[in-house]
């Protein structure tokens, strides 16, 4: 991977080595800092690269060109009823996700190791030398300490022509990049910050370094198109989590607190633009919708999951990880704002439920639909939907099967049945019967407890009524024990339904 990166991006690194731009870095102390020698060149951006800071569940699209890859992706009823337990109650997301780490601590280890190492400090003094002389373009020392920080493509003149050519893969990679950068460079202030005389030199780094990133998130929020969601997400997680950070530093001098009052206000900014951009995101994937038939792909699912219900349903998820993450260090406006998001976009969710299920001409199909998807909406977002689950179950067995049980439900003329085998309630019973076990034999019920609850509520109803019919007509009942069409041959047959 990393000679991979460094052939795409030679050229935003120039001709010149990484070592030799590290000791260029001027070697006497100004301001009081250690002089000691760091490590080696890289070995802090090695150690960089491999802390993960995105969510396992960034594989979702924000465009719909991708959904048809995720139209068959399984739905796993324990990990929703886990969801369910977690999010019960909590429309900002589970407790569990509140706590989620992103790769902090492990960013904070590495801060505290290249202070420790005096990298940090020789960074800042040599910052402070060259403030103090006119230089043309990025600044020298910003540009090697970007290069270790791995984000040295930021302080390009022109660094949208970069990531307009890079792939969704690189894309992804430049954010979580950037994402790392930041919290690196807050965590590295705020360690240097408890140990140092020199703090406005440290705040005047930090701002310069902040102010780069900064620049080029409306840049990477314009170019990226797929997971622009997950981007715009992930990037509000990290700013807020830095713009607290910043706020929670200790006062040490007057001009450093103005400087990170400074910060401060430019990272709040940034915060509440990105919350913007989860808004219109979401405006423009409903937008989208409304736009796009999907009566081909709602006819041919057997009354599973939908696609767009299942994509929703992980829009929602992702915005209440972030408000969780979020939800001590972000500030009031802007977990408003996204809370607005989430429930706006639940709400559009029920009513596309029902809306969609018009696509159905067979009321039992409809029925099946409405049945899954609401049961998968309340599983997974703890939405209490269990009265309109329960009315859609009881729509599916009377639309299913309650024409199959019409033949043998009031027939006391043995003597008739006898006369007429091949056109008794039976005959007709038997074949209403096989006539629906065919249709709905791969109509797929993605939960296992549903799908279990939905075959013991038609076999307690039908079945149970046939071994009654057969009980008041002992002479069929001989009859029948000897063929295919035994109680038990039928709720065998009634077992293996809904497996798609």
């Amino acid at each position: 991977m990393a000679d991979h990166l460094s052939s795409v991006f030679t050229s935003l690194r120039g001709s010149s080595s990484t070592e030799g731009q590290l000791a260029s870095v001027p070697e006497e102390s100004t301001i009081g800092f250690t002089d000691a020698f760091g490590p080696p060149p890289n070995s802090y951006r090695d150690s960089i690269r491999r802390v993960s800071v995105l969510f396992p569940e960034w594989r979702i699209r924000s465009t719909l060109s991708s959904q048809s890859d995720q139209s068959g992706s399984n739905y796993d009823s324990s990990s929703s009823v886990a969801s369910r337990s977690n999010n019960s109650g909590n429309s900002s997301g589970s407790a569990s996700v509140g706590g989620a780490d992103l790769g902090t601590s492990e960013l904070m280890k590495i801060a505290h190791r290249m202070v420790n190492d005096g990298y940090t400090q020789r960074m800042v003094r040599a910052f402070h030398s060259t403030s103090l002389t006119e230089t043309i373009g990025p600044d020298p020392v910003l540009k090697n300490w970007f290069v270790e920080l791995d984000v040295d493509w930021v302080l390009q003149l022109r660094p949208q022509l970069q990531l307009q050519k890079a792939t969704a893969y690189w894309l992804q990679e430049l954010v979580q990049r950037w994402i790392r950068a930041l919290a690196l460079i807050v965590a590295s202030i705020k360690v240097m910050i408890y140990t140092i005389q020199e703090a406005p030199a440290v705040a005047r780094f930090g701002e310069a370094s902040i102010s780069a990133m900064l620049g080029v998130v409306d840049t990477m929020l314009d170019v990226i198109e797929e997971d622009k969601l997950q981007v715009a997400l992930h990037m509000y997680m990290c700013v807020s989590s830095a713009s607290y950070m910043i706020m929670m530093m200790p006062v040490v001098s007057l001009e450093a607190q103005r400087i990170f009052d400074e910060i401060s206000a430019s990272l709040k900014t940034e915060e509440n633009r990105l919350v913007e951009a989860v808004s219109s995101t979401m405006m423009n994937i409903r937008i989208d919708y409304d736009e796009i038939s999907w009566d081909i792909e709602i006819e041919g699912n057997g009354g599973g999951i939908h696609t767009k219900i299942r994509f929703l349903v992980d829009c929602i998820l992702s915005m209440r990880k972030a408000c969780a993450s979020t939800l001590k260090s972000a500030q009031s406006q802007s977990t408003v704002e996204l809370r607005d998001a989430i429930d706006g976009t639940t709400e559009y969710l029920l009513d596309q439920l029902l809306g969609d299920s018009e696509w159905f001409s067979d009321p039992s199909l409809r029925s099946m639909f409405l049945l899954n998807n609401s049961n998968f909406v309340a599983q997974l977002l703890g939405i209490e939907l269990t009265t309109e689950c329960e009315k859609y179950k009881d729509f599916y067995l009377h639309f299913s099967w309650a024409h199959v049980l019409s033949y043998i439900q009031n027939w006391n003329s043995p003597g008739l049945q006898r006369r007429w085998v091949h056109t008794s309630p039976l005959a007709k019973f038997k074949s209403a019967f096989h006539k629906t076990y065919q249709t709905q034999k791969f109509w797929k019920v993605p939960d296992p407890q549903l799908r279990d609850e939905l075959r013991r509520a038609i076999i307690e109803r039908v079945i149970s009524r046939y071994r009654d019919y057969l009980k008041e007509h002992p002479e069929l009942a001989e009859q029948v024990s000897r063929g295919s069409n035994s109680p038990e041959v039928l709720e065998e047959m009634l077992e293996e339904l809904f497996e798609g």
